[in-house]
């Protein structure tokens, strides 16, 4: 029988350059999209495809990030003297149970590859999930969900991906199709970051994976690729020579990538307007703005 998928890793060991000053004394993880910080969306995601067990690859710096996930009595405390239970409930889905989520670090930055071998002792001999909390999908069925699910036909390796313009592909690894079943695709090699129009196709990872742990085998060779940095994909593309099992799943959803800062905007205003009590106000604002901008 398949084992289930029940551990996932979320590297989280970036400086977030991009977002400074801001990230000069907030971790990036925890800046704010609507009302919730980066990272819950991506907890609540794995906890909707059964995820157990959340092991952060952290670094310097993230200590705001551990406190997020503790309990704070004083101010549930209050919050329960107000009588403020909508907000108690809300407050409640940040908290993780004791055990449920370990920290590990990455000393020095050394590629996405690198972080995720840090947590190979927590992850032994199971399949497990990576998410990359700047990825924000919206969608019916969170995107983990969908890949868990295709996961159980399939088994071996899954990556997210969605089309990207050609001339974009080079900025992502890039999938390598033999065969193509329009929700799955099989995989037979991948790239990172190719260079401009030397992509195999236009079919892009995004950071959604569910994972062999011979993947974290490969990683013990600790062998630079795009960048100088140990890339995952070149990991996952050794399976592929090996085992022949490794997939793209073409999720349902919009992806933002709220590690630039125009994509955070959009999710920002996406979000907002798919929340109920905001709409109304954010959209008279947003058609505001539009018609002083055609004046």
């Amino acid at each position: 029988m398949r084992k289930k998928v029940t551990k996932a890793i979320f590297p989280v060991a970036g400086m977030g350059t991009r977002f400074l000053p801001a990230t000069k004394s907030v971790p990036k993880e925890i800046m704010t999209l609507v009302d919730r910080p980066l990272v819950q969306y991506a907890i609540d995601e794995a906890r909707a495809a059964g995820i157990k067990e959340f092991i952060f690859v952290t670094s310097r710096g993230k200590g705001a990030l551990e406190d997020y996930f503790d309990l704070a009595p004083q101010l549930e405390q209050e919050l329960r003297k107000k009588g403020k239970t909508e907000l108690l409930e809300i407050l409640k889905s940040t908290n993780m149970d004791s055990g449920a989520i370990a920290y590990v670090r990455q000393h020095k930055a050394l590629g996405l590859g690198h972080a995720v071998w840090c947590a190979r002792r927590l992850i032994g001999n199971e399949p497990f999930a990576v998410m990359l909390p700047d990825d924000v999908i919206a969608a019916e069925k969170p995107c983990l969900q969908q890949m868990v699910e295709a996961y159980a036909e399939t088994g071996g390796n899954m990556v997210a991906a969605m089309e990207v313009a050609p001339e974009r592909a080079s900025s992502y690894g890039v999938l390598d199709i033999s065969e193509d079943d329009g929700e799955l695709v099989k995989v037979k090699g991948m790239v990172e970051k190719p260079p401009a129009g030397e992509a195999p196709s236009n079919l892009a990872v995004i950071g959604r994976y569910i994972l062999s742990p011979s993947v974290l085998q490969h990683l013990n060779k600790m062998k630079s690729g795009s960048g100088g940095e140990i890339q995952l994909t070149d990991a996952i593309a050794q399976d592929i020579e090996n085992e022949n099992n490794v997939h793209g799943y073409r999720f349902r959803g919009q992806r933002f990538d709220c590690g630039s800062k125009s994509g955070f905007l959009q999710a920002t205003v996406s979000f907002g307007l798919a929340r109920e009590e905001l709409r109304d106000d954010l959209r008279t604002y947003l058609k505001s703005i539009m018609l002083d901008g055609d004046t």
